[in-house]
């Protein structure tokens, strides 16, 4: 394999969609459910090219009926499918939420361990773009919070491979939410950062490993999505002021890696946790309570979060882009940190 190939990029749209396709062709348990992903290739990206190699019978476009195909894949897994299921926004889980936590979440517990759910839902999160309130949360939280699934956010190609694979071969149910802004579709805008190399033959990333992808010493930014590529922006901008940043990267929300987090905070001694979900009973919290619950004497200073304010997301640019986490805001919050001290 010449070197060109070996480090070719890909969107994470093309990410996911290669390694549905390759987990595809190993094993004929797997297929692929939801709305507008067959022709059209779905909204985001995610399963182009997907239909017509596999056709109709793999690739089944649905009606615009989430509790029925959502229902209909936690049936397939518990007789011994694989299916992988596209809830389009995140958003839309109220009108499906029975087949998601009643069913998927918890029949293997309702069955004593006897049967179960290996099917991966996968959704888009994010704003930015005006899709307001009902197209565009990120709700990372809400799922996390709910025992019995799998929780992943990819914030770049290669994670996004690698965490889909892993995704369809765990007997376990796994949501897997990736951000509109990362998927590399234009008329969404796209994050650069998160198109990477991309080797072709198929990989697992472990979930529930977190990854530090820049070091530091100075602070810890912990983010998860979109907001790692915030946080790097950040800690580039604090290079300038001679800060010397570290930032981790969850890509995994359940299981969540804490240790990984708590060695992070250890070096540095300081925290800021950024996150596109809701201000209040989060991840953002979630984060900081793992650390002080460790070892509140790690902390030189008061933790930090950047998230979404508790309001609905606005639909109009200017108050969107003012509700959202960006860098400025990181580095904001550095500032408040090192007052404190």
């Amino acid at each position: 394999m010449s070197a060109a190939i070996k480090e070719r990029k890909l969107t994470i749209a093309r990410a996911m969609a290669e390694a549905v396709a390759q987990e595809m062709r190993l094993d004929p348990r797997v297929f692929v459910m939801g709305e507008d992903i067959g022709q059209l290739g779905g909204v985001f990206g995610n399963t182009r090219g997907l239909h017509e190699e596999f056709g109709s019978a793999r690739i089944r476009d649905t009606p615009i009926s989430e509790t029925a195909f959502i229902g209909a894949a936690v049936g397939a897994a518990s007789d011994g499918m694989r299916p992988i299921v596209e809830l389009m926004f995140v958003d839309f889980f109220g009108v499906c939420m029975d087949a998601i936590y009643n069913l998927m979440a918890k029949n293997t517990y309702f069955s004593g361990g006897k049967v179960s759910v290996p099917m991966v839902l996968m959704a888009s999160t994010g704003a930015g773009y005006s899709d307001a309130g009902q197209h565009s949360q990120c709700l990372y939280g809400t799922f996390a919070h709910l025992p019995g699934m799998k929780v992943v956010v990819p914030s770049n190609a290669y994670d996004a491979k690698g965490l889909m694979t892993a995704a369809i071969r765990d007997d376990n149910p796994v949501v897997y939410l990736f951000h509109k802004a990362l998927q590399g579709m234009g008329w969404l805008g796209t994050e650069k950062g998160a198109t990477v190399a991309v080797p072709e033959d198929p990989y697992v990333v472990e979930i529930g490993k977190a990854k530090t992808v820049r070091e530091g010493r100075d602070v810890s930014i912990v983010s998860l999505g979109a907001g790692v590529h915030h946080a790097l922006r950040a800690a580039q901008q604090l290079e300038q002021q001679g800060v010397s940043a570290e930032v981790v990267d969850l890509r995994s929300l359940v299981p969540l890696d804490r240790e990984h987090v708590i060695e992070s905070v250890r070096k540095t001694g300081r925290l800021i946790v950024v996150d596109e979900d809701y201000h209040s009973f989060g991840v953002s919290g979630e984060i900081i309570a793992s650390v002080v619950e460790h070892d509140i004497r790690m902390l030189k200073a008061r933790p930090q979060r950047v998230a979404f304010p508790d309001i609905p997301i606005p639909f109009t640019p200017p108050m969107e882009q003012w509700a959202l986490p960006s860098a400025a805001k990181i580095v904001a919050a550095y500032q408040n940190l090192k007052n404190e001290e």
